[in-house]
C-alpha cells in the first residue's frame, strides 16, 4: 500500500536527483508527519525523518509559527497545492529538486594560526547540505510573506518552485551562491 502526502501525492514516484544528497532525504513510502522528535535520539538520526516534516518544523521556528506545528503543517499543505495548481507536477518532487538546488556545496571556516583568523574553504557534508536547504528555503518564505500582501502559503510555494527551477532571483539560490563565492575565495 502506497502511503501519500497530505492525502493526495504519491512518493513513491519521487526520486532525489542529486547522489550526494540522496541518502539523507527521506521520501520513504512509509512516512509520517509527526514523529514527535522520535528519531533525535541518536546523532544522524534526523535523515530518518521525513524532508517533508524537515520542513514543517523549519516554518514553525520563528515569529508567528514558533512551536505551532498544525500551523505549520496547514502552511506546508497549502504551499504544496498552490504548487500542484501552477505546475501540475507533485509538489514532493519540486521539495526535492529545491532541496537539492539550494544547498551550498562548499563554505568557510575560521583557522586560528598564532592570533590571526584565516578562512579556510571546506566542503560541506551531506546532512549540512539538507539542512541548510531547508533552512534557507523557510526563511527566504518568511522574509518575503513579512509585510507582504502575500500570504505565507504562497511565498514559500513560490520560493519552493524558484529553488527547483535554479531560479537565481530567489532567496535560498541567492544565499547558496553567496556562500559559494566566499568560500572561493577563501581557498
Amino acid at each position: 500500500m502506497d502511503m501519500l502526502a497530505f492525502g493526495k501525492w504519491d512518493i513513491s514516484e519521487v526520486e532525489v536527483k542529486d547522489m550526494g544528497i540522496r541518502k539523507y532525504v527521506n521520501i520513504s513510502p512509509r512516512i509520517v508527519l509527526h514523529t514527535g522528535g522520535k528519531h533525535a535520539s541518536q546523532q544522524f538520526n534526523k535523515s530518518n525523518v521525513s524532508i517533508i516534516e524537515r520542513l514543517i518544523n523549519k516554518i514553525m521556528r520563528k515569529e508567528a509559527n514558533t512551536g505551532k506545528k498544525q500551523r505549520a503543517y496547514r502552511i506546508v499543505m497549502s504551499a504544496f497545492d498552490i504548487i500542484h495548481e501552477k505546475t501540475k507536477q507533485n509538489p514532493v518532487q519540486v521539495l526535492a529538486d529545491a532541496v537539492a538546488n539550494a544547498g551550498p556545496r562548499e563554505e568557510v571556516v575560521r583557522l586560528k594560526y598564532g592570533g590571526i583568523a584565516v578562512p579556510k574553504a571546506v566542503d560541506t557534508s551531506s546532512q549540512r547540505r539538507v539542512d541548510i536547504a531547508l533552512r534557507f528555503i523557510a526563511e527566504g518564505a518568511r522574509r518575503s510573506a513579512f509585510k507582504s500582501k502575500r500570504s505565507i502559503e504562497r511565498c514559500l510555494a513560490d520560493e519552493l518552485m524558484a529553488a527547483a527551477s535554479y531560479d537565481v532571483r530567489c532567496y535560498s539560490i541567492n544565499q547558496k551562491q553567496g556562500l559559494e563565492r566566499v568560500a572561493k575565495s577563501a581557498r
